[in-house]
């Protein structure tokens, strides 16, 4: 009879650990799909799905179509050795930080929303009732990013890991007095220095959006799983989104400096930085008006040039005549 070398050992416990990720991040798994993700036959990974059953993790399996492995609420929290009173401060905590109460913490907000989707998969459902009515109390008077209601970016969250449709009530055109019912499919959070955003497919556009989290009400989550499309980048897509798409005008500059600079200099909300070599960047800005954005690009004070729009050219030696005119003789 063979022996399991300590090795061996180890590679099965970091299997299993994947296995549990796994299943974090998506309501069902079929058997094939994890053996290929893992790199197994489905028998290891009914072996691997047992060995997590012993530890406490409620993974439940089911036969047909949409059937598959599914980690279900638990009894307790192992093994992260949490009693009832320690799970929900630590999940009050996530919520509070999620929702824009980290107090100014470079990536406390994501990174909240990152575990709380993973504890919300073995929190049993007695403990959520009870995160659910004390989350309410929590507030904060820091300044920062926009507070958003942690249930709203948690249904959002969730919509993401399951492949799930989503729908909310969106403000339409720029006056934002009117709501109109958006059905989407989810893709990515985002957490700018400001607010988060949603990086989904406008199923109604039949195209791919970005959505301020703050201006959704009525955010619900469907049963109806989608197959997943090919996403651009998220945090690209939506910071060109914020700093240019959004506006009715946008131009484009080669600024004289390296982009590290001139990333410190403008906020990543207001323009996209692109570096073009080691010491020049392309910046991409947005405005109602193209004099704002030229003035903004103007204050970094570096040497710049238009790329386009071309009348934007014209407009810098009109403000440059007018400028020389206001000078001493």
């Amino acid at each position: 009879m063979g022996t399991v070398t300590g090795g061996e050992e180890r590679g099965t416990t970091e299997r299993v650990l994947t296995l549990l990720g796994l299943l974090q991040q998506r309501q069902v798994w079929t058997g094939p799909e994890l053996a290929e993700r893992l790199g197994v036959t489905p028998r290891t990974v009914r072996r691997d799905v047992e060995r997590l059953r012993a530890l406490g993790y409620p993974v439940h399996a089911s036969q047909g179509i949409g059937g598959g492995y599914q980690l279900g609420a638990g009894q307790d929290l192992p093994p992260l050795l949490l009693d009832d009173e320690e799970a929900i401060a630590t999940t009050v905590s996530l919520l509070a930080a999620a929702g824009g109460a980290g107090g100014g913490v470079a990536g406390a907000g994501d990174a909240a929303l990152r575990a709380l989707t993973k504890l919300d998969r073995v929190l049993p459902t007695r403990l959520q009732r009870e995160v659910r009515a004390l989350s309410g109390s929590v507030a904060s008077f820091s300044g920062g990013r926009t507070p958003v209601d942690p249930e709203r970016l948690m249904t959002l969250a969730r919509a993401c890991r399951d492949e799930v449709e989503a729908g909310f009530d969106y403000p339409a055109g720029r006056s934002g007095s009117e709501l109109r019912r958006r059905r989407v499919e989810p893709y990515r959070l985002v957490a700018s220095d400001r607010r988060w955003y949603l990086l989904a497919y406008d199923l109604d556009r039949d195209d791919w959006r970005s959505f301020r989290v703050d201006r959704m009400t009525g955010v619900t989550a469907r049963t109806w799983r989608f197959r997943p499309r090919e996403a651009p980048d998220a945090a690209t897509f939506v910071q060109e989104s914020v700093a240019s798409r959004v506006y009715p005008r946008q131009a484009r500059f080669l600024v004289h400096a390296p982009a590290a600079t001139v990333r410190a200099q403008v906020s990543a909300s207001a323009a996209v930085v692109r570096p073009r070599d080691d010491d020049r960047c392309e910046v991409l800005s947005g405005a109602a008006d193209l004099d704002d954005v030229l003035m903004r690009v103007l204050l970094l004070g570096h040497e710049f040039e238009v790329l386009d729009p071309p009348e934007l050219a014209s407009r810098c030696r009109v403000l440059a005549q007018r400028l020389l005119a206001a000078g001493p003789g």
